[in-house]
C-alpha cells in the first residue's frame, strides 16, 4: 500500500507494477483518450488489445511518441526550473481505490500542490493551448479521478523549441461522462461485445487566462474601443454626479426634483435617476 498526496490529504491507492501485457487488466489514462475519442477502428482495436485477441501496438517506430519518451526527462526538469515546484512519484502506477479496473500511470505528482503532472511533446504546426487542452483532457481527468487530485499540470514542450505550461482543473460533468463511457467499454470487454463509440460531447476546457493578445487586426475592437475612450470621461463625470445626487437626497425623500432629474427612492432604499421635463412637472409642496 502507498500513499500520493492529494491537495495536503493523505489518500490510500494500491501502486502496481505490470509489463505491457498487463495493461489488459485495466483502463488507463491513454486508453481514456481512444475511448472518449471518435475514431470506431482505434476504439475496436483497443477493445480486442483488452481481450487478449490481438497483441498491443508497438510503437517504437512512432517517432513523435518516442520524441516525447525521450524529451520527458527534460520537460519535468524544465517545469521545475521555471515554476520551483518539485514533481514526485514519476511514472508510479496507480489503481483506483474503488473501481479496480482503473489505473494510472503518473508522470509525477506536484509536490507541493497534489496536482498531476503531465508531460507531453507536440508538434509546433497550429498549435493552440486550446487544442492541446482538448487532445489530451481525457486522460488527464482519468488520472486525476484515478488520485482523486483537483488539478492537473500540462507540460508541453514544441517541435518550434516552445515551453508551455497549463494548469487545468477536475471537471465534475467530465468525469461523470467519462466514468460512464469507460464503465460501458470494460463491460464490452468483459461481455465480448464490440463497443461502439459513445459519441460523447466533453465540456470544453476552462483554461487559465494567462495569454496576452493583440487586437489591433480587429476592427470591431478598433470601433468599440474609439467609442470607449471618447466616452470614458463623460462617463466618470456621470457616475461622481450619481453619487453626489444620492447623498443630497434626503433620506426621508420618497422622490426629489430639480434642475430636469429626478431621483426614486424604492423600498429597498436604491436610488435611480432619469430626465424630466420641468416645465411639465410640479413637485411636491409647491
Amino acid at each position: 500500500m502507498a500513499t500520493i498526496a492529494a491537495h495536503g490529504a493523505e489518500a490510500p491507492h494500491h501502486v502496481i507494477k505490470f509489463d505491457p501485457i498487463d495493461r489488459r487488466a485495466f483502463i488507463g489514462g491513454s486508453d481514456a483518450r481512444i475511448i472518449m475519442g471518435n475514431d470506431q477502428d482505434d476504439l475496436t482495436r483497443l477493445w480486442r488489445e483488452k481481450r487478449g485477441e490481438i497483441a498491443p501496438q508497438d510503437l517504437a517506430h512512432n517517432l513523435i511518441v518516442q520524441l516525447g519518451t525521450v524529451t520527458e526527462d527534460l520537460n519535468r526538469t524544465w517545469y521545475q526550473r521555471a515554476s520551483g515546484q518539485t514533481v514526485t512519484d514519476i511514472q508510479k502506477r496507480v489503481r483506483h481505490p474503488v473501481h479496480r479496473w482503473m489505473a494510472a500511470t503518473l508522470d509525477g505528482i506536484v509536490a507541493e500542490t497534489g496536482a498531476v503532472f503531465e508531460a507531453k511533446f507536440m508538434l509546433p504546426w497550429a498549435f493552440t493551448e486550446e487544442a492541446a487542452a482538448e487532445k489530451h483532457m481525457a486522460q488527464l481527468q482519468h488520472n486525476m479521478w484515478v488520485v482523486a487530485a483537483r488539478t492537473s499540470v500540462l507540460s508541453i514542450i514544441t517541435g518550434g523549441g516552445k515551453w508551455v505550461e497549463l494548469t487545468l482543473h477536475a471537471d465534475p460533468l467530465y468525469q461523470h461522462l467519462l466514468l460512464t463511457a469507460e464503465k460501458k467499454f470494460w463491460r464490452c470487454v468483459q461481455s465480448g461485445e464490440p463497443p461502439l463509440l459513445f459519441g460523447i460531447e466533453p465540456p470544453r476546457p476552462r483554461l487559465a487566462a494567462v495569454k496576452v493578445v493583440d487586437m489591433t487586426a480587429s476592427n470591431l475592437w478598433a470601433e468599440c474601443a474609439a467609442t470607449y475612450l471618447r466616452t470614458r470621461a463623460a462617463h466618470g463625470e456621470h457616475e461622481l454626479a450619481k453619487s453626489e445626487l444620492k447623498k443630497l437626497m434626503p433620506e426621508d425623500a420618497k422622490e426629489a426634483i430639480g434642475h430636469g432629474v429626478r431621483a426614486k427612492r424604492t423600498k429597498s432604499g436604491a436610488i435611480s435617476f432619469d430626465p424630466v421635463e420641468m416645465e411639465a412637472v410640479h413637485a411636491p409642496g409647491q
